[in-house]
């Protein structure tokens, strides 16, 4: 999101700079490159949906259905159509590999609850919400396949930033030996961050947790720690999933540079 931001407004920068070019050719080279970027992206996301499905169901020969957890939104509401995690979620479904897909709260701002709840119900993926401190039960009592998540950021050496509460399932999926995948398009890894700490964190305001609406639900003078995002380690990911396909954290070298050469 962050780099096609940076390109539409370098591009109206020159042409805006171009005294030869008009309104309407400025208008039309505008929305051209924005159409490009959604065909690309729907492409891009499309094919990290395949790659993802193919490498889970590797692992699940046969006519195993699979039970998938996810976390946060990466679906048609955070991408421009058919999502990242939720892409996977998508091809598996499509497959008829999938049998149930749960998805967290995600707190405090609850984007689980409020959209992949509703983009799972839309496409008739059979689903459950759970609050986010039922992770732990879930891998013991329920026999959890995958763990599939987006990103916000990835570092160099695989370090993924992503929605807070991410980095505890990846703990949670190491112990419970559930395969942990972040699913990104490769503008999500930044060859410039070497690790994970070197990440910034955003920090939310403290009413998201005090407050529902316009109702407190949390005592007067109690101070927040309300992170946005949080890094789980390369350690704790068994596949960076791609439009490229899936990558160990420590392979992502060699195609990163790559992507890299092509872009520029």
């Amino acid at each position: 999101m962050k780099i096609a931001t940076e390109e539409l407004i370098t591009l109206a920068n020159e042409l805006c700079n171009d005294e030869s070019v008009e309104v309407d050719i400025m208008k039309a080279r505008f929305i051209s490159t924005i159409e490009a970027m959604l065909d690309k992206d729907i492409a891009d996301n499309t094919a990290i949906g395949d790659h993802g499905a193919h490498e889970i169901l590797a692992h699940f020969p046969g006519d195993t259905m699979l039970r998938v957890l996810t976390h946060c939104n990466t679906g048609s509401l955070a991408t421009a159509g058919y999502g990242t995690a939720l892409g996977v979620i998508r091809s598996l479904f499509a497959s008829k590999r999938l049998e149930h897909v749960y998805c967290t709260e995600t707190r405090p701002y609850n984007q689980g609850a409020r959209l992949t709840a509703y983009e799972l119900v839309h496409d008739k993926i059979p689903s459950t919400l759970v609050v986010d401190s039922m992770v732990a039960a879930l891998m013991r009592l329920r026999n959890i396949s995958a763990v599939v998540v987006g990103a916000d950021r990835v570092a160099a050496n695989g370090d993924t930033a992503n929605k807070i509460g991410t980095y505890q399932i990846a703990v949670l999926a190491k112990f419970h030996n559930v395969p942990f995948y972040v699913a990104a398009p490769f503008t999500s890894i930044d060859a410039k961050i070497p690790s994970g700490d070197h990440i910034v964190i955003e920090e939310r305001p403290d009413r998201e947790m005090t407050h529902i609406g316009e109702h407190r639900i949390a005592a007067k003078g109690i101070s927040c720690w309300n992170p946005a995002f949080d890094v789980t380690p390369a350690s704790l990911i068994a596949g960076i999933i791609t439009e490229l396909g899936v990558f160990k954290p420590s392979e992502l070298a060699v195609p990163l540079a790559r992507s890299q050469n092509v872009i520029s």
